[in-house]
């Protein structure tokens, strides 16, 4: 089994992804951190707490991340599409677990120096827990096995603006600092996540299940597949956290090309793109293994048959 550690924000699709990770076979998840993003990190705190509990997992630790990004602002949370509780909406009973003592960046640090070259680290909010680690103990870039982010848009449009996703915007100085720092980085973002498509039918197949688990999933995604119809997307949702868990349990899901890539921080219009460069120049190596392609078809199933355990 492979061990991994998710940072989240958790909204709906950090909620599926979380469920997926825990179902797999192919994963030991160590540990949740979380961080601001979706909502705040108090909020996505309470939320994976809810989630653990819900899907009989409240032995997993939590561990309370940044509460706003390096160097800005923290910025709205995203209730057009999570809702006000990030959670479409439904409620959950209170958790009655809590988040442990020890910081984010705490237990990543010394999560990675104990397991060298074993812990993968799954991304799908800010990448601000990542780079204040990076900064307190450089050493961990070398001793990661690999991180794997969703976030950005290389190829294809935006979702926050025009030409930005949504998690790098949360934080673009941090996704800068990570993107530079020399760790082992898989980018999981629009140009392969809006290719994955969980369907209105989809949730009727959950709704007929009609477990607890089932029913909370198919409400929460019941208000994001509204959320998406208000924007031309009226077929389904896109699978975006799942689809970065699906890479560390089989990346042959997504075909994935090195690229030289940086964020835009300076500002305007074109703030926090992700700028790929696939020419091969020695003073730009490539830095980042970008998905370009996706068997969306293959994933979806597989996700399908997994996110909802046995």
């Amino acid at each position: 089994m492979k061990k991994v550690i998710l940072d989240v924000d958790t909204g709906i699709d950090d909620a599926l992804a979380i469920s997926y990770a825990i179902h797999s076979p192919a994963l030991e998840v160590c540990g949740i951190t979380t961080t601001f993003g979706n909502i705040t990190v108090e909020e996505a705190t309470r939320n994976t707490l809810q989630m653990l509990e819900l899907l009989g997992a409240a032995d997993i630790p939590v561990y309370q991340g940044a509460v706003r990004p390096i160097v800005r602002e923290l910025t709205g949370k995203a209730r057009l599409f999570h809702g006000e509780n990030g959670l479409g909406n439904v409620v959950l009973p209170p958790p009655v677990t809590a988040a442990q003592p020890e910081s984010a960046t705490q237990f990543l640090i010394s999560t990675i120096k104990a397991n060298p070259g074993q812990i993968t680290l799954i991304t799908v909010g800010s990448m601000t827990n990542l780079a204040r680690a990076i900064m307190a103990a450089p050493e961990i870039v070398t001793l990661i096995e690999q991180v794997v982010a969703m976030g950005g848009a290389v190829t294809v449009p935006g979702n926050r603006t025009p030409v930005a996703e949504a998690n790098i915007c949360a934080d673009p100085e941090a996704a800068a600092f990570v993107m530079q720092s020399g760790i082992p980085l898989t980018l999981v973002g629009l140009d392969v996540t809006m290719q994955t498509l969980l369907t209105r039918e989809h949730l009727r197949e959950w709704r007929a299940r009609d477990t607890p688990v089932s029913r909370v999933f198919a409400d929460m995604c019941e208000l994001y597949m509204d959320a998406y119809a208000t924007v031309g997307n009226v077929r389904g949702c896109g699978l975006h956290d799942p689809l970065a868990v699906g890479v560390v349990i089989d990346p042959t899901f997504v075909k994935a090309v090195p690229m030289h890539v940086e964020v835009d921080t300076s500002g305007g219009a074109s703030d926090a793109r992700t700028i790929g460069d696939r020419r091969a120049r020695p003073a730009q190596a490539a830095n980042v293994q970008v998905c370009l392609k996706v068997d969306h078809e293959r994933f979806v199933q597989h996700f399908l048959r997994h996110v909802m355990g046995n």
